[in-house]
C-alpha cells in the first residue's frame, strides 16, 4: 500500500512593502515542498498560480490587490515577432547545455555582474556564494540550470553570457530565475533570447507552456513578459487566452522608453519578486 498524499500545511507572511506598486502593501501564502510527491505537489500548485522559490511555493494572497497574475506562453502555438526572430537569429550560435543544479564560481561571478548593472539597489544584490548555492541547489523537484555559452575555441569551453534556474514539469518548462552578460558587445537581447530558447524547446519536446511568473500591470519592469504571444493569464475563471488586440496595445506600451524608477522602489526583493529566503515555518 502506498502512503496517502498529506495536504499541505499553508502559512501567510506579513504585510510588507510591494516592490512593484508605489504605496501598496504585499502579502504571500506558501507552504513547504517536501517529500516524495514534492515534484506532483509543485505541478499542481504552479498551475494555480504559485512560483517555487528553493523548498517553498508561495503566490501573492494580498488583501486589496489583484495586480499579480500569473502569465504562460503557448510554445506550440508560439509566433515571435520581427524583434525576437533578430534576437533568435543573432544568437544563434550560443551553445545551450542543461546540467544538474549545482552552483559553480562561473555562474555566481556572471549573475554579480548582471546584478550590479540590472539591478544594484535590488534585494538580491547582497547575495554571496553560499545564498547563490542556496538558491540553484535546494530544490526538491525536477529542476535544471541552462548554460548559455559563446563558442569555444581550441578545445575550450566558451565564455558563458546567460544562465536559467527551470523547473521541468508534466506540462511544461518553469522560469524561476534568469540572468546574463549585462555589456556583451554584439549580445543584444540576451534575457529575450533565453524565454524564446525556452519556448523552442518546450514546443520541440511536446510541451504546451512555458510559465513566465507574474506579469504585474503597472510595473514597468514586468512588461516584458507581455511581448510572448499567445499568452494566457490565470484568472478567477481559470487559464485563458489573453485578448489580441490588449495584447497589442500592452507590448506597445511595454516598448516605449523606460522611466528612471524612484530609488525606494528599485528592486526592493529582486528580479520576479524573487525573495532569497522565507520565514521559518
Amino acid at each position: 500500500m502506498t502512503a496517502p498524499i498529506r495536504f499541505p500545511r499553508f502559512f501567510v507572511t506579513s504585510p510588507a512593502p510591494c516592490p512593484y506598486l508605489p504605496g501598496r502593501s504585499e502579502r504571500k501564502v506558501f507552504t513547504e515542498l517536501k517529500g516524495p510527491h514534492a515534484d506532483q505537489l509543485n505541478e499542481a500548485l504552479g498551475r494555480i498560480g504559485f512560483r517555487r522559490s528553493q523548498t517553498v511555493a508561495y503566490r501573492p494572497s494580498c488583501l486589496d490587490c489583484q495586480a499579480c497574475v500569473s502569465v504562460r506562453v503557448m510554445a506550440g502555438k508560439f509566433q515571435p515577432s520581427g524583434t525576437q526572430r533578430r534576437d533568435l537569429k543573432r544568437n544563434s550560435d550560443l551553445i545551450v547545455n542543461e546540467c544538474r543544479p549545482w552552483a559553480t564560481d562561473e555562474q555566481f561571478e556572471l549573475l554579480a555582474r548582471y546584478l550590479g548593472a540590472r539591478h544594484p539597489d535590488g534585494g538580491m544584490s547582497a547575495m554571496d556564494e553560499l545564498d547563490y548555492a542556496d538558491m540553484i541547489e535546494h530544490t526538491p523537484v525536477s529542476t535544471v540550470v541552462t548554460e548559455y555559452r559563446e563558442p569555444g575555441v581550441g578545445g575550450r569551453l566558451g565564455r558563458l553570457v546567460g544562465v536559467c534556474l527551470t523547473d521541468r514539469q508534466g506540462d511544461g518548462l518553469s522560469m524561476i530565475y534568469s540572468f546574463y552578460e549585462p555589456d556583451s558587445a554584439g549580445r543584444a537581447g540576451l534575457g529575450n533570447y533565453i524565454i524564446l530558447d525556452h519556448i523552442t524547446r518546450a514546443a520541440a519536446e511536446g510541451l504546451p507552456y512555458v510559465y513566465l511568473g507574474y506579469w504585474v500591470d503597472g510595473s514597468p519592469r514586468m512588461q516584458y513578459k507581455v511581448r510572448y504571444r499567445p499568452l494566457e493569464r490565470l484568472t478567477r475563471e481559470g487559464w485563458q487566452l489573453m485578448d489580441a488586440d490588449e495584447q497589442h496595445r500592452l507590448i506597445a506600451a511595454a516598448t516605449q522608453p523606460r522611466q528612471p524608477q524612484h530609488a525606494s522602489l528599485a528592486g526592493a526583493r529582486g528580479k520576479d519578486g524573487q525573495p532569497v529566503k522565507f520565514p521559518e515555518s
